[in-house]
């Protein structure tokens, strides 16, 4: 997966989510994301479709899944909230 996802694409899909989402326990809930950060704001982190990605310094990123249906279905969800971002 290496420079799938670039830091813009994953700041982008948080900030949207933050502004347009649900407040919910866990973050803001939109689009069956939920985004939220660590208490220091260094780390973001999205999750939904069975998959947490956690994001941090020097443009890396992470992906927690089981299945790669589970890491597909999750990317098109962040794809199409990012389009939704930008129209």
């Amino acid at each position: 997966m290496k420079n799938e996802l670039d830091s813009k694409f994953l700041l982008t899909v948080f900030e949207h989510i933050q502004n347009h989402g649900e407040v919910t326990e866990e973050g803001k809930r939109y689009e069956g994301i939920v985004a939220y950060s660590d208490p220091d704001g260094y780390t973001i982190y999205l999750q939904g479709s069975g998959v947490l990605l956690r994001s941090g310094f020097h443009n890396t990123y992470h992906l927690d899944y089981e299945q790669d249906k589970h890491k597909d279905d999750f990317i098109k969800k962040l794809d199409y909230i990012f389009k939704e971002a930008n129209e």
